[in-house]
């Protein structure tokens, strides 16, 4: 076994650099020094157990591993996946496009909700959310008629199980099969209709009837299907007892990616690690997509690593997918290194792959971000192409780039045609927030009423969105009102809901009742709030020097089954300082969480220490 090691010879450089991956890491080897000089705080370091490694080839673990934010885009779920109902072995949905991107959403810092969160909301929305997608391979256009196709099934099997939601699954599935066949394509499609609506926990409970009543031969994409399921809705401990658990004749490399995205949608690097190098030892080849999985995980923990990566997939011959690409943009984008990003879209464009609309969309975010608004400008145009009346699905994209961006005028023509040809429900959520952007008050309301009289059953999420801009105007009586409208419409209210209502009393500086909301939601439900719904409060106490409630939140985000980030030490730290009063032990906590400070966070530590020498207490001494 040997280590890559960073190139330190010219020689070296100049052997490593001449072909394609190596390439793109000279394009992303300054990632680390840019992101040192932007991002000191907010740091996360991570050791793992052992060396990341493939086929003999070690990935070498840094003793630093950096956090950083994620760029703002679309709430989405973690991994979540749809079944495509074409497909020959029914319900097995873990083969499609842009997984990875649907867990990067995931992974965002502003608006990630677990998928165990959402299991039973939405029940109808008309929208499917972000999937789960376990190939890198499909263009856009391939992934849009795929899942134009898909919206067009309909289930028999699925209304019988939305029709008694009182009753589990198996009881409604043993009365179904006594008038009815259980035929694949039936499945698929009522497997297909749960994930886009979010109902992971009766898609669940319908796997398993199928199994303990052998109505289907399970195949390692059913298997993978219950492993994504089982992740989401019971947790990662639960999902990798249950590999263990398949038969080994089909506990295959797809298995395992299904859990390594669902380990890397939780940011759990250590977990994640132990996945990959397990699916080393079981000789499985290196794919495009778990490399992706590592790159995502980086991107937001480590990105010193990102290289590292890249160097594997040079070793094992494994070429850069375009969400590969979209991820290294994405990372230089956050160093605020444009020219670094722009360098790799040229590599990108040089190996024949174009940018896809996504990949323009977080191009023209980091060029806002970056104050290069002619650029932004550019790619805009670009992204709308000769007519917009032709490409009316990238509105949805558009609408919140213009309103950052500050052009009034632009979010009011790109609606305008929107109207003109019937707007989806993305295309109002998109123009809702856009307003909001804007402090448009007037027609967020305007176009959130036109949405909810022409889909009177909105999610929780399409209010959400209202919702969060009552609370970014401090505009409390309103947001009251929102949420009793939301009740009287029969609306399920969860995470995403509480999540808005705690942001809508923490502005009004009702911090307290937010923490009341916060807790009596974790008490009397199920679901899991929002990690960023205690971090928001938790912020809160470690300004007021409540170190008591400071450390409450923490102990309650550990409660509900978040790991310990660096990010929430620093908020606790932030507490001790501001209260003046040292911190005892708070080093051998984070070791305990496998957990290790930058320079940042050791020069807090310093003024928490009690301990430390300082002239005065040299005299007293």
């Amino acid at each position: 076994m040997w280590a890559i090691r960073r190139a330190s010879s010219s020689s070296y450089k100049k052997q490593v650099f001449m072909n394609r991956a190596s390439r793109i890491c000279y394009a992303t080897s300054e990632i680390s020094s840019q992101y040192l000089k932007g991002h000191n705080e907010g740091a996360s370091n991570v050791i793992s157990h052992r060396p990341l490694t493939f086929r003999g080839f070690q990935l070498k673990s840094h003793g630093l591993f950096m956090e950083s934010r994620d760029f703002s885009s679309q709430a989405g779920t973690k991994s979540s996946g749809e079944e495509d109902s074409d497909s020959d072995d029914g319900f097995s949905e873990l083969e499609s496009s842009t997984a990875t991107e649907a867990i990067e959403e995931a992974n965002k810092v502003d608006e990630s909700v677990s998928e165990q969160e959402l299991s039973e909301e939405d029940l109808e929305n008309v929208e499917a959310p972000q999937e789960l997608e376990l190939s890198d391979t499909e263009t856009e256009t391939e992934v849009s008629k795929r899942k134009s196709s898909r919206e067009r099934v309909s289930s028999a099997l699925y209304n019988a199980i939305v029709a008694a939601p009182a009753l589990a699954v198996s009881k409604i599935m043993d009365k179904w099969v006594e008038g009815n066949d259980v035929t694949r394509a039936e499945v698929a499609a009522a497997m297909l209709t749960l994930r886009k609506r979010r109902m992971y926990g009766r898609a669940l409970q319908l796997s398993e009837w199928l199994e303990s009543k052998k109505q289907l031969t399970f195949t390692e994409r059913d298997y993978a299907s219950r492993v994504d399921l089982i992740a989401k809705v019971r947790g990662l401990k639960k999902a990798e007892d249950y590999v263990g658990m398949i038969p080994k004749s089909f506990r295959s490399e797809v298995i395992y990616r299904t859990l390594l995205a669902n380990c890397v949608a939780e940011v759990d690097v250590k977990k994640s690690e132990q996945i990959f190098n397990k699916m080393k030892d079981l000789e499985f080849p290196l794919t495009c997509f778990a490399c992706n999985q590592l790159l995502l995980l980086y991107k937001k923990t480590d990105k010193k690593k990102i290289a590292d990566v890249l160097l594997l997939m040079e070793k094992e011959n494994v070429k850069p997918s375009l969400f590969t690409y979209k991820t290294l943009i994405d990372a230089k984008g956050q160093c605020n290194d444009i020219s670094g990003m722009e360098q790799i879209v040229e590599t990108m464009k040089a190996e024949g792959i174009e940018p896809d609309i996504n990949t323009k969309s977080i191009m023209a975010k980091h060029y806002i971000s970056g104050g290069l608004n002619e650029k932004a400008e550019n790619v805009l145009k670009e992204m709308e192409g000769g007519d917009l009346k032709e490409n009316r699905w990238v509105c949805r994209s558009l609408l919140p780039l213009y309103a950052a961006l500050g052009r009034a005028d632009e979010v009011s023509r790109i609606w305008q045609v929107c109207e003109e040809s019937n707007p989806r429900l993305d295309d109002c959520v998109a123009a809702v927030d856009a307003w909001g952007k804007l402090h448009n008050i007037e027609e967020a309301e305007a176009v959130f009423d036109k949405m909810a009289a022409k889909w009177p059953t909105l999610s929780s999420k399409h209010y959400s969105v209202l919702l969060r801009i009552y609370a970014n105007h401090k505009m409390l009586s309103k947001g009251k009102d929102l949420v009793k409208r939301m009740a009287d419409s029969g609306c399920r209210i969860g995470p995403l809901t509480w999540d808005a209502l705690v942001r809508l009393y923490v502005e009004a500086g009702e911090v307290e009742k937010a923490d009341s909301i916060l807790h009596k939601a974790a008490e009397q439900n199920r679901l899991r709030p929002m990690i960023n719904s205690y971090l928001v409060i938790m912020e809160q106490y470690a300004k007021r020097a409540d170190v008591h409630n400071t450390e409450k939140m923490l102990h309650r985000m550990r409660q509900a089954g978040y790991v310990n980030r660096m990010s929430q030490y620093q908020c606790l730290i932030r507490a001790y300082i501001n209260a003046k009063v040292p911190c005892y032990g708070i080093a051998e906590r984070m070791k305990a969480d496998n957990l290790f400070p930058n320079k940042g966070l050791a020069n807090m530590f310093a003024q928490v220490d009690a301990f430390r020498k300082t002239p005065v207490s040299d005299l007293l001494d």
